[in-house]
């Protein structure tokens, strides 16, 4: 198929390898067509594809005025069923339909978490072992998320869709051993506050790789509540049998902290008297 470069399916024009969008690639595989952009600016070049412009201008719309899209649209339809579709000469050199439709899907590039997964729509889907930290592309629809390989385009992992908020993890993608940035996440925990650390080790040991957002979440709770105020929340937590992550957000949002006193008496407060000499100086100075 010969084609401009349209911004829909081509990314970077290059006449030798263009960077072809990569839904509008697989498009056109799926129905056995091969897209072959044309040079940049050199018209001389893509005679087919300016002589297309032509022909919708002077064959089915020539001396026609519509309205709107929508009778211009419903005009074409009528020309295309009674008259175009009528020519015959290049039915012979088509192909077959496929026997199902393409599914259209959307992609991106995701990071791999510290918990070995990528977040598509609020959802999280795990990537094979040795991922973390890198960039993987991945492909969505209604049905499937799919994680591709940078580089190669090979297929890495195929998940089904999950609700928002739940985890899809292949068996064989649950690592037998703590990966390292989740045993340094793990002593900073242990250093924010005794009871911060136990809590944060009873939730990686209790839910694995999906934990490890929790105790990132509990490790945000230190910075905006202070170190103490959540070692506490984690100390009832606890005390309770409820090691989770939400149980210490709401203790710390329901249990207001008390307000900082002020000190009166300190080392870096100096004393009023040393004020009221300091000025009796300096007047008697500029009266001088």
């Amino acid at each position: 198929m010969v084609l401009d470069n349209l911004r829909e399916g081509v990314l970077v024009p290059d006449i030798y390898d263009p960077a072809l969008n990569p839904l509008y690639r697989d498009v056109l595989a799926h129905y056995g067509a091969v897209a072959m952009p044309c040079r940049i600016q050199d018209p001389d070049r893509k005679g087919k594809v300016e002589a297309g412009v032509g022909h919708a201008q002077k064959t089915p719309l020539k001396g026609l005025r519509f309205e709107g899209l929508e009778e211009a649209q419903a005009y074409l339809d009528r020309w295309e069923e009674r008259w175009a579709d009528t020519r015959t000469e290049k039915k012979p050199f088509l192909l077959p339909l496929p026997a199902e439709p393409f599914r259209y899907y959307q992609y991106g590039e995701r990071i791999v978490h510290l918990d070995g997964c990528v977040e598509v729509e609020a959802a999280y889907y795990g990537a094979p072992p040795g991922w973390i930290g890198r960039m993987l592309r991945v492909q969505w629809d209604e049905l499937f998320v799919r994680l591709l390989d940078p580089k190669t385009g090979q297929l890495l992992r195929e998940h089904v869709r999950q609700k928002r908020g739940w985890y899809r993890i292949q068996p064989e993608d649950h690592s037998k051993r703590t990966p390292l940035r989740t045993s340094q996440l793990l002593w900073r925990a242990g250093r924010a506050g005794t009871h911060i650390g136990t809590l944060c080790d009873a939730i990686h040991r209790q839910q694995g790789e999906v934990g490890v957002r929790r105790i990132l979440g509990v490790l945000s709770l230190a910075k905006k509540y202070g170190a103490a105020a959540v070692d506490e929340a984690c100390a009832a937590a606890l005390e309770m049998g409820v090691q989770e992550y939400r149980f210490v957000r709401r203790y710390l949002e329901r249990c207001p902290q008390a307000p900082l006193s002020l000190q009166q008496v300190d080392p870096l407060i100096r004393e009023l008297v040393q004020y009221r000499d300091l000025i009796n100086h300096r007047t008697k100075e500029l009266e001088e």
